[in-house]
């Protein structure tokens, strides 16, 4: 399985709905102090289902939601999702007919995080255990 996509909405200092696409070969982050390098690789690891707010780089989950700007407001979720492509069929054994599979993750203030595969609601255990 290999990334291909990267969609934010909300998350840390990604307000508007961003994607990344990312090529064969070396994909790199760059850009000056403060623009958001680290916040692309949090929502990664935030997606995949990191469950350490510290590693985050906050004190509670709900501190990667946007928390708004002088010219932005806040907003109340925050969403990653991660397309992998599975045309080779070495994914996990349920996802084996599937040639693209997306992994998303929601969370809303005083909800708590949802997890879903392929827009079907899934445990965190289950996205936690995709990519083992």
């Amino acid at each position: 399985m290999e990334f291909k996509k990267l969609e934010l909405t909300g998350f840390k200092s990604f307000v508007e709905k961003t994607s990344f696409f990312i090529e064969k070969g070396l994909t790199g982050i760059v850009g000056p102090n403060g623009c958001g390098k680290s916040n692309i690789i949090e929502s990664i690891r935030w997606c995949m289902g990191e469950t350490s707010a510290k590693s985050m780089r906050g004190s509670g989950m709900e501190d990667v939601i946007f928390a708004g700007t002088a010219n932005k407001t806040s907003k109340n979720i925050a969403e990653v999702t991660l397309t992998l492509d599975n045309s080779n069929k070495d994914g996990p054994i349920q996802f084996k007919e599937l040639d693209i599979v997306n992994i998303k993750r929601r969370i809303e203030k005083d909800k708590g995080s949802r997890y879903f595969v392929n827009n079907k609601e899934v445990r965190a255990r289950d996205v936690q255990t995709f990519f083992c």
